[in-house]
C-alpha cells in the first residue's frame, strides 16, 4: 500500500476515532435514572456577564445514586446556577438551602426508560452516520489520488481498509449503544 493511501487510512481512522468519543460523550449524557455530574456538563451559567460551565463555577457531587450536589464557588451564584439548571429542562427540580444546591434526581418510570432507550439508540445511529460519512469522504480522497499515479489496485486495496475501519467502529457504536441500553433498563 502507498504512503499516500495508508495516509488517507490513517486520517479516516482518526476522524473515526473522533466520531466514536463524540458518540460516547453524548450517550453518556442520557441520565438512567442514577444520579451523574456529567449530567450537567452543558449547563452554561452567567458569570459576571460571561457564560460559563457549571462545572467552572462550582464543584459537582453526586454523595448517593439519586442526589447532585452543586457547591458553587461563591453564594452570589446559587441563583444564576438554579436558574440555568431550571432553564435546561433536564427534568429535575433544583432546591437551594443558602450554601449548596442539591438536586434529586427521580426514579425512571418504565414510559420514561424507553424513551430514553430511543434516544440513545438515535445518539448511536448519528455516531454511525458520522463514521459512514468519514468513509464516503476517504473513499473520495483514496479515488482523488489516481491523478498521483497510484494503481487501480492499490486504490482498492485502501478502499477496502477504509471499509475494515468502517465496520470495526460501527460495532465500537453497536456496543456503546448496548451497554446504555442495559444500564437505562435496569431498574
Amino acid at each position: 500500500m502507498s504512503e499516500l493511501i495508508k495516509k488517507q487510512v490513517s486520517d479516516a481512522r482518526a476522524l473515526m476515532d473522533k466520531a466514536l468519543d463524540h458518540c460516547e460523550s453524548e450517550l453518556q449524557k442520557i441520565r438512567a435514572g442514577k444520579a451523574n455530574p456529567s449530567m450537567l456538563d452543558d449547563i452554561v451559567v452567567e458569570y459576571y456577564g460571561t457564560p460559563t460551565p457549571l462545572n467552572q463555577v462550582g464543584s459537582v457531587n453526586t454523595p448517593d445514586a439519586r442526589t447532585i450536589v452543586i457547591q458553587p464557588w461563591e453564594k452570589s451564584l446559587l441563583s444564576p446556577i438554579e436558574k440555568a439548571i431550571m432553564e435546561a429542562n433536564l427534568g429535575v427540580n433544583p432546591q437551594n438551602d443558602g450554601v449548596i444546591i442539591r438536586i434529586n434526581v427521580p426514579p425512571l418510570t418504565e414510559e420514561r426508560r424507553r424513551d430514553l432507550v430511543k434516544k440513545a439508540k438515535a445518539e448511536a445511529e448519528t455516531g454511525k452516520i458520522g463514521i459512514r460519512n468519514v468513509r464516503k469522504d476517504a473513499n473520495e480522497k483514496i479515488r482523488k489520488l489516481k491523478t498521483e499515479g497510484v494503481s487501480e489496485d492499490e486504490m482498492k486495496v485502501g478502499e477496502a481498509e477504509v471499509q475494515k475501519l468502517t465496520d470495526a467502529y460501527i460495532i465500537k457504536v453497536d456496543h456503546l449503544s448496548e451497554a446504555k441500553e442495559k444500564d437505562i433498563m435496569t431498574v
